[in-house]
C-alpha cells in the first residue's frame, strides 16, 4: 500500500487544526486555573509543541497561529463575548455555558470577527470538529449554529 505524500496545503490545514484545538485547551486551562495568557502560551510551546519533547503528548502545530489565537481572544475577549452573547438564543448567555463550549465559541468567534484570512465556512467547520473531539451530544450542533450566527454578523457578504 502506498502512502500519499502530504502536500503543503494539507500540512498547513493539519497544523492549523492542531493549533485551534490547542487554543481551546489553553483558553479552558486559563479559565479554570486563573493563569494568564503569556504563562499558558509559554507552557504549551515549551512542553506540548517542543520538537525535542520526550513526552508522547508532543504535538506538531502551527505555533504562531496558536499564539495569535490565544492572545487575540484574550485581547478582544470583552468584544467577542458581547458579540456572541447577542447572537445566542434567548435565555442563553455565554457565562452560563460549559467552559469548553465557551472556549470553542471564543476562539471561533475571534477568528470570525478578527481573522479574515480564513473563510467563514472553514472556521465553522474546524470548530465543529474541535467540538466533536470533546462532546458526543448536542454541543457540536449548538456550536455550529452559534458560529454560523457569528459568521452572518461578522461577514455578511461571505455567506
Amino acid at each position: 500500500m502506498t502512502q500519499k505524500k502530504e502536500n503543503s496545503s494539507d500540512k498547513r490545514a493539519r497544523l492549523r487544526r492542531a493549533a485551534r484545538l490547542a487554543s481551546v485547551q489553553a483558553l479552558y486551562q486559563m479559565e479554570i486555573s486563573g493563569r494568564g495568557a503569556t504563562e499558558v502560551i509559554r507552557e504549551f510551546c515549551d512542553h506540548r509543541f517542543a520538537e525535542d519533547a520526550q513526552s508522547t503528548e508532543s504535538v506538531e502545530t502551527d505555533q504562531p497561529f496558536f499564539e495569535s489565537l490565544v492572545a487575540g481572544v484574550v485581547e478582544r475577549q470583552a468584544v467577542v463575548d458581547v458579540a456572541i452573547d447577542e447572537l445566542l438564543a434567548d435565555g442563553w448567555r455565554l457565562q452560563r455555558l460549559d467552559a469548553t463550549v465557551r472556549a470553542i465559541l471564543r476562539s471561533g468567534g475571534y477568528e470570525l470577527f478578527h481573522r479574515n484570512d480564513v473563510p467563514a465556512r472553514v472556521v465553522i467547520d474546524e470548530y465543529v470538529e474541535v467540538a466533536n473531539a470533546f462532546f458526543e451530544g448536542s454541543e457540536p450542533k449548538f456550536i455550529n449554529a452559534a458560529l454560523d450566527n457569528c459568521a452572518r454578523k461578522a461577514r455578511p457578504g461571505e455567506l
